[in-house]
C-alpha cells in the first residue's frame, strides 16, 4: 500500500487496531496458508491497520526468515485494504535487520519495540531509534514499554531528528507521562494506546489525544471489538462501563492468573470461535483446559455484547 508518511499517520489514528496472532501448526512450524486466511478476514472487519509480527504475534518466537514471510504473507493477504506495520525489536544491529526486511516486504511502517534485555539511559535508547529509523525510508512507530520508556524530551527530540517517526504507542499506562508527550509535541506524531487490553485505559486515552489502540481481541471478537471502539470514541461511558463489566473485566481476570497469557488467551479465543492458530511457541505456555472452558463461556458474552 503506498501513501505518504503523513497520510499513513492519519489513517492509523482514526480507527481501531488490529494484532493479529501468528499462526502456528501442531509442531511449531508457520501456517501461512491459515495466517493470510485470518489476516484477510481481519482486514475486512472494521480495523484501519495491521500489525503483522507484533506482540500479540509472538515477534519474539520468529526467526529473521520467518519474520519476513509473515510480513510478506500479511501484505499479499490485506490487498491494499489497510496498510500492514510489522513490529521490530531486539539491539540496534539486529532491530536494523528486521527492519529492512520488513521494508522489503512491503510493510508500510514498523512498531520499535524495546531493545533487548538492557536497561539504558535515554541518551542511549535515542541513538538506538535513530539508527534504526536511518535505516528505512518506511515509518517508524516508537513503542515505549519494559526496558525502553521515553521521557518526553526524548520523543521531542526524536520526532525532530527522524523525519520518518510518525507514532508513539504507549504501553505503560501512565497517563501523568503520556499526557506531557501528547500535549508536548501536538500533531507531529500520531499516538496509539497499547497497554495489554489497552480497552481498559479507552475512555482515559481519548480524553488526552490518544485517538487509537491495539485490540488483541479483535482476533477473535471483532464485532465487540468494533463496537467497544465505536463507544470510546463518541464517549458513550454507559456502553463502554457495561461492556467493561461484563466481559473485559473477568476476561482480564482470566489473562492475569499466568505470565504470558496476554498472547495466549487471544489464541485460545482464536480455537473457541473455530478459527484455530495453534500453540503459542515456549517460552509461553497456552491456557489450561478448565482455563479454556472459562473464556468459552466468556466468548459467548462478548457474542451477544458485539450485537
Amino acid at each position: 500500500m503506498t501513501t505518504s508518511l503523513s497520510d499513513l499517520a492519519s489513517r492509523i489514528g482514526g480507527g481501531l487496531l488490529s494484532f493479529p496472532v501468528t499462526h502456528f501448526g501442531p509442531e511449531g512450524a508457520l501456517d501461512i496458508d491459515a495466517y493470510q486466511g485470518h489476516v484477510a478476514r481481519q482486514a475486512n472487519a472494521g480495523a484501519v491497520a495491521l500489525f503483522a509480527a507484533g506482540g500479540t504475534g509472538e515477534f519474539f518466537s520468529l526467526t529473521l526468515e520467518e519474520y519476513g514471510q509473515v510480513v510478506r504473507a500479511a501484505v499479499e493477504a490485506a490487498e491494499g485494504r489497510v496498510p500492514v506495520i510489522a513490529g521490530c525489536g531486539y539491539g540496534t544491529a539486529m532491530a536494523v535487520e528486521f527492519a529492512r526486511s520488513a521494508a522489503d516486504s512491503g510493510a508500510a511502517a514498523i512498531l520499535l519495540l524495546p531493545p533487548y534485555l538492557m536497561n539504558a539511559e535515554q541518551a542511549g535508547l535515542v541513538r538506538h531509534v535513530q539508527a534504526v529509523a536511518n535505516a528505512i525510508d518506511i515509518g517508524v512507530i516508537l513503542y515505549g514499554r519494559d526496558n525502553g520508556v521515553y521521557t518526553e524530551a526524548s520523543v521531542a527530540r526524536l520526532a525532530e531528528t527522524c523525519p520518518n517517526l510518525i507514532g508513539y504507542k504507549d504501553g505503560v499506562g501512565d497517563l501523568d507521562a503520556l499526557t506531557r508527550i501528547v500535549k508536548g509535541i501536538g500533531d507531529r506524531l500520531v499516538y496509539v494506546g497499547g497497554v495489554p487490553t489497552a480497552e481498559m485505559l479507552a475512555l482515559p486515552y481519548f480524553s488526552i489525544g490518544v485517538s487509537t489502540y491495539s485490540s488483541a481481541i479483535y482476533n477473535f471478537l471483532p464485532d465487540l471489538a468494533c463496537r467497544f471502539y465505536d463507544a470510546a470514541r463518541d464517549g458513550d461511558a454507559a456502553m463502554v462501563n457495561a461492556i467493561l463489566g461484563d466481559f473485559f473485566f473477568p476476561y482480564i481476570a482470566l489473562r492475569n492468573r499466568a505470565r504470558g497469557y496476554a498472547v495466549s488467551i487471544v489464541k485460545a479465543g482464536m480455537r473457541i470461535v473455530g478459527q484455530p492458530a495453534g500453540p503459542v511457541r515456549p517460552p509461553l505456555i497456552d491456557l489450561t483446559s478448565e482455563e479454556e472452558g472459562e473464556l468459552a463461556r466468556l466468548v459467548d458474552v462478548g457474542r451477544r455484547l458485539g450485537g
